[in-house]
């Protein structure tokens, strides 16, 4: 089987750009200041976009929630985050996952299988890390075992050495993923830089090329001028960039959605 023909199942596409859809902050998160029909019409917005430039998939993840719950979020944000899901799914054909920050990966799960969806991203899927929201493990025993009671028919995107987080073994990212492949049974790796809109060292890739089976996603900082530093990289998730101005917290600007799916397009 070729490493990458999941990837072509799910997304139509080799190579596949992948549009973050970063919500506005939630009910009952401590920077929410509007209502939720306001951040349901921002995320439909954007999902909209998206698919007008030609991004071959989305994923909805609650960004605004800052400061993050390290692991379960309350059941209200899980509810929140399914209202915003059904009301994009019902506007957009494009694939759609889900990311529950900080690193709620049941919750993800358990979403993507009420909804069909067929991918999720997870932070930390394997090892133990220190971040901001405090020393956050792996729950990969529980998210596979989920996973396998459900059924569900969902790939699971798996990020190694994450944005905003220092492992707490002194171990190369080689070991790293090939741990998260083969142990924790990542459908794929994503390498990111150490924080939103960083993008990770183009070694990094050829490192982890050369011990991981799986499909290689780039998960951050990704712009159409460095993106052909990771040719060969299986997938492009991109959030940043595309934004007016590029910053991470504004709409998604179609002038600039549209170059970057055409710098991908040309590494295809």
């Amino acid at each position: 089987m070729h490493v990458s023909s999941w990837v072509e199942d799910v997304f139509g596409c080799l190579k596949p750009v992948i549009g973050v859809v970063h919500l506005p902050p939630l009910p009952g998160s401590p920077l929410f200041t509007g209502s939720l029909e306001d951040v349901i019409d921002r995320a439909v917005r954007d999902a909209r976009v998206y698919e007008e430039a030609g991004f071959d998939g989305v994923i909805v993840e609650n960004y605004g929630d800052k400061p993050y719950f390290p692991r379960r979020v309350p059941r209200f944000t899980l509810a929140l985050i399914c209202r915003v899901v059904s009301e994009v799914l019902r506007e957009i054909s494009i694939p759609v996952g889900v990311n529950v920050l900080r690193n709620d990966a049941i919750s993800a799960l358990s979403i993507a299988y009420a909804f069909s969806l067929p991918f999720i991203r997870v932070n930390i899927l394997t090892e133990t890390y220190v971040t901001d929201q405090g020393i956050i493990s792996g729950e990969a025993h529980l998210v596979q075992r989920l996973k396998s009671f459900l059924g569900a028919r969902v790939r699971i995107l798996a990020d190694v050495h994450v944005k905003h987080a220092y492992p707490m073994l002194a171990r190369s990212i080689e070991e790293s993923a090939l741990d998260l492949v083969e142990r924790g049974l990542a459908d794929c790796v994503i390498l990111t830089g150490s924080r939103t809109g960083i993008p990770p060292d183009k070694e990094i890739l050829v490192r982890v090329r050369r011990v991981v089976k799986a499909p290689i996603f780039i998960g951050s900082g990704l712009n159409p001028d460095n993106v052909r530093f990771y040719a060969d990289a299986d997938g492009f998730i991109v959030g940043s960039y595309v934004k007016v101005d590029g910053v991470t917290e504004n709409p998604v600007d179609l002038s600039r959605a549209r170059r970057m799916v055409e710098a991908v397009r040309r590494l295809r």
